[in-house]
């Protein structure tokens, strides 16, 4: 009696349909299966193998999970070394951009400093140039007035110092030098020795020095001689002694109080310390300064006297740049008073060779020019 399929606990045989049957490669000619007995022989044998099979596959799992963990851990391993490295290179990179980096800007440094020392460097010496050239152009300038000052010096000279040599004698010094008709009156003409007193030698109180009177009828004043005869003693230009504060006060003074008094003043003390020049305006051919000059007034305006008046002359005072245009009249009033100067500095240095009379009537007819000048009486050509 049929009790139905069998139970698994029964240690029978799985069905067949649950075993795999494997096939056998044949070959193709034959064409057939395997017989029963042989599927029954294999399945008797897959089943020892399956009953060995959970195990071999665990331990394959087990030995594939340690293999791939020492694979991750190789491999971290490498990736740590690599990254490591990587870093290390990296780093090496960034302080090699660091130091670039800092050459550069080193580099940049010194070009700008090497540029901007360049500039100073250029700009110092064009602007040494621009000074050389205006102080050379000054200098010429400078120059060529003192030229013309030496030159009316030297005719000054030529007119002031009186000399008499074996060579060449003066006349005026030596009377009986003199032609006849000049040296006594003329035959049939005769003079009683009472009325030619004018011919005979004075003698001065004061300071004990024999006078001859001028043939026109000047006649020394024996105050004014004492003076000068103590002053040509010790030359100074002290306007505190006797004789030259007299000539300032009557002779200097007035002859140089202009309407404009600051500028008189100026005007006054450049005179007396020599450094005013005075310049024709009509030749004014030197090269153009580039320094900035100060032109005051105008050429018809006199900057001293304020009138209207054509102006042919410029002063300058001391080293400034400023020019002051000056009348004729102003001009000869100014040159009075130098001639003043010039002649008694040339005596305090000792270039003048006279006796105390021929001096003292050349130092009263340079005062008499200053007297007319400031009177308004001057030469044509001034």
């Amino acid at each position: 009696m049929w009790s139905g399929p069998p139970q698994p606990d029964q240690g029978l045989p799985p069905p067949l349909a649950a075993v795999p049957v494997p096939w056998k490669s044949t070959d193709p000619c034959q064409g057939h299966r395997e017989s029963p007995g042989a599927l029954v022989e294999t399945s008797a044998g897959e089943e020892a193998q399956g009953q060995e099979g959970p195990a071999a596959t665990q331990l394959d799992v087990l030995r594939l999970r340690s293999s791939s963990m020492e694979i991750r851990e190789k491999g971290s391993e490498f990736l740590k070394e690599e990254l490591h490295r990587a870093q290390k290179e990296l780093k090496l990179k960034d302080e090699e951009c660091e130091r670039l980096s800092k050459v550069r800007e080193q580099l940049e440094q010194e070009l700008e400093e090497l540029t901007a020392s360049l500039f100073e460097e250029a700009h110092k010496m064009v602007r040494e140039a621009n000074m050389k050239q205006a102080a050379s152009e000054k200098q010429l300038k400078e120059a060529w007035g003192k030229i013309d000052m030496l030159q009316a010096e030297v005719t000054a000279l030529k007119t002031l110092v009186i000399t008499s040599t074996p060579a060449s004698p003066n006349r005026e010094l030596h009377p009986q030098l003199l032609s006849p008709t000049k040296a006594g009156p003329r035959k049939g003409h005769s003079r009683h020795k009472s009325t030619s007193s004018a011919l005979c030698p004075a003698v001065c109180p004061a300071a004990g020095h024999t006078l001859t009177p001028d043939r026109e009828g000047k006649e020394v004043d024996t105050i004014l001689f004492a003076e000068f005869q103590a002053w040509r003693e010790a030359p100074t230009l002290d306007k505190t002694c006797p004789f030259l504060e007299r000539v300032h006060r009557e002779d200097v003074g007035p002859c140089l109080d202009f309407t404009m008094q600051e500028l008189s003043t100026l005007v006054r003390a450049a005179v007396e310390d020599n450094t005013l020049t005075i310049e024709p305006v009509a030749s004014q051919t030197l090269p153009a300064v580039k320094v900035a000059e100060v032109e005051c007034s105008s050429t018809n305006t006199c900057a001293l006297s304020g009138l209207t008046r054509t102006c042919r002359h410029r002063i300058r005072l001391g080293d400034s740049e400023s020019h002051y245009y000056i009348s004729p009249s102003s001009r000869a009033r100014i040159t009075a008073v130098c001639n003043f100067f010039t002649y008694i500095r040339y005596i305090q240095q000792g270039l003048v060779r006279q006796d105390a009379e021929p001096m003292f009537w050349e130092i009263m007819r340079l005062r008499k020019e200053m007297s007319l000048a400031k009177l308004g009486f001057f030469p044509q050509e001034a």
